[in-house]
C-alpha cells in the first residue's frame, strides 16, 4: 500500500512538472514578446520578464526534485531522518525564492497590466506569490514537526 501511494505521488510530482515545462517553452517567450511590443521604448523589458519567469522555474524544478527525494526517503523507511528535514528545508527555501522573484517582477507585470484590459497579469502574479508562500509555510511547519519527532525518537532511543 505504501509503495503504491508513494508511486502515485511520484507520478503526480512528475506530471506537475510537465505543464510548467510546456509553459516555459511556449507561453513565457510569448509573454516576453508581448511585453516588448507594448513598450518598444523600454528595450530591456522583454529580457527582464524572461529572466524573472525563467529564474522562478529553476527553484520550482529544484523543489519538485526535493519532493521526489522526500518520497524516496519514505519508500526506504527514512522518513524520520535529517535527510527528510533537509529536503523540506530546501522546499521551503525554493518556495520563498519563487515568491521573491515574482514579487520583484510585479512592477513589470503592473506595466503590462496597464495596457491590457482586463489586467490579468497582476492577479496571476499575486496568486503565484500567495501559493508559494503557503507552500513555504506548510513546508516550515512540516520541517519543525519532523525535527521534533526526530528529537523525541532520539531521546527514546537513548533511554532504555
Amino acid at each position: 500500500m505504501k509503495q503504491a501511494t508513494t508511486l502515485f505521488l511520484k507520478l503526480a510530482v512528475f506530471f506537475i512538472g510537465i505543464p510548467v515545462l510546456a509553459l516555459c517553452i511556449f507561453l513565457v517567450p510569448k509573454i516576453g514578446n508581448f511585453a516588448g511590443e507594448m513598450y518598444p521604448d523600454l528595450t530591456y523589458i522583454k529580457s527582464l520578464v524572461l529572466i524573472d519567469m525563467y529564474a522562478a522555474a529553476i527553484p520550482f524544478y529544484f523543489a519538485l526534485y526535493q519532493a521526489f527525494k522526500l518520497l524516496s526517503y519514505i519508500d526506504k523507511n527514512q522518513a524520520f531522518s535529517e535527510l527528510s528535514v533537509k529536503a523540506l528545508k530546501n522546499i521551503k527555501y525554493c518556495a520563498i525564492t519563487i515568491s521573491s522573484l515574482y514579487l520583484l517582477g510585479m512592477p513589470l507585470y503592473y506595466l503590462m497590466a496597464k495596457k491590457v484590459d482586463p489586467p490579468s497579469f497582476i492577479p496571476i502574479g499575486l496568486i503565484i506569490i500567495f501559493a508559494s508562500m503557503v507552500i513555504a509555510v506548510f513546508a516550515a511547519v512540516l520541517q519543525r514537526l519532523l525535527q521534533e519527532a526526530i528529537n523525541i525518537k532520539s531521546e527514546n532511543d537513548l533511554t532504555i
